[in-house]
């Protein structure tokens, strides 16, 4: 006998839900029997993980601010991904839309005031659409695979941003240090509360209206059907190459502002790191949100609850292997419990013998 995953007709009714809450809780047991192991009392660490993400408008504030470019770099992945498509490069095109902006900071005195923010954002978008567009133009061309071309372009922007801030956009000021001169102070979005700045109105405008927009409109509709069925989707007159390469692009685009937010709220120069995992971390986000931009941004702030307890159970003693194991449990639970919602368990008989008679 033999078990395999069979993929079930409909997606059980309430059954996602569910299937999340009952892997996380999994999740949590199994990191309450490590903690116990390690010498931990359970109890007080989930609830300083849970007083920290929310238990405070600083935590709730860091929370969010997490959930930010980790909301755009997942909205980024489940865009393509809602066509079938993986963009493993949402990495390097935050990581491009952070050049983007940044070249228009250096631009001058010329731009300060009102207009340099805005423009800063328009050029981070830009940037992260035009790195999108070689793996764009192959894939819906040539038919290459974008996995392994996005993926690559990844080391490329960083070498892009090495390059940088060793060569011509070096700080002269820096006694020599490799690093790019700091923003101008009006090119720092403003704050919102706490730590939170109005990046997380601009985030959760386009998560959300962009959730409602693809579940709602007639182009929502063709790329759901574009990703379920080619065949259906050139019998129903969609254009695969076109819409291929408009969600790529979009996809790099949406990418390219989580690295414009980044660098205008976070960070006060262009540093090799500015991409900080985001686009990893958001191919997690898109996998937990079922690869529907709907549900990103829920997601985006639990996964940014989690990393942020994470980091806070640390000052209790906590090793850091631990607290990153306990990260991993929960996201692994989470991702496990969304695909036993989409699949089940069946038994088959095993395959006879070879040369084997009745």
């Amino acid at each position: 006998m033999r078990l395999r995953l069979e993929r079930r007709d409909r997606p059980l009714r309430g059954g996602q839900v569910r299937a999340f809450v009952v892997g996380v809780l999994i999740a949590f047991a199994v990191g309450a029997v490590l903690l116990v192991l390690s010498g931990h009392n359970p109890f007080e660490v989930y609830q300083k993980m849970l007083d920290s993400s929310f238990g405070s408008w600083r935590g709730l504030s860091t929370t969010l601010t997490q959930a930010v470019p980790l909301g755009l770099a997942g909205l980024a992945v489940a865009v393509a991904g809602s066509m079938g498509l993986w963009n493993i490069g949402a990495e390097g095109q935050i990581v491009a839309g952070a050049i983007g902006a940044a070249w228009v900071a250096r631009l001058g005195p010329d731009l300060a005031g009102p207009l340099l923010i805005p423009l800063m954002l328009i050029a981070a978008v830009a940037a992260g659409g035009v790195y999108a567009l070689g793996p764009a133009l192959a894939r819906s061309r040539l038919g290459v695979n974008e996995i392994i071309t996005t993926l690559m372009l990844n080391e490329v922007a960083i070498r892009i941003v090495r390059y940088l801030q060793n060569g011509p956009w070096k700080d002269p000021t820096a006694n020599n240090f490799p690093v790019t001169p700091e923003l101008p102070a009006q090119a720092a979005l403003p704050d919102l509360f706490e730590r939170s700045n109005i990046g997380l109105l601009i985030a959760a405008a386009v998560i959300l209206g962009f959730g409602v927009y693809t579940a709602r409109s007639a182009w929502g509709y063709e790329l759901r059907v574009a990703g379920s069925s080619a065949d259906a989707a050139r019998y129903a007159g969609i254009s695969l190459k076109a819409k291929i390469f408009t969600v790529l692009v979009l996809s790099g685009a949406i990418a390219g502002l989580a690295g414009g937010i980044e660098l205008t709220g976070s960070s006060s120069r262009l540093v090799e790191g500015v991409g900080g995992g985001y686009g990893y971390a958001g191919i997690i986000v898109a996998a937990l949100a079922l690869m529907r931009p709907s549900g990103v941004a829920a997601v985006a702030v639990a996964f940014g609850a989690v990393q942020v307890g994470g980091l806070a159970i640390q000052t209790t003693g906590v090793p850091a292997s631990i607290a990153n194991t306990l990260q991993a449990l929960i996201l692994f639970g989470a991702l496990a419990a969304g695909v036993f919602g989409n699949y089940r368990v069946v038994r088959t008989a095993a395959a006879a013998p070879a040369g084997a008679t009745a």
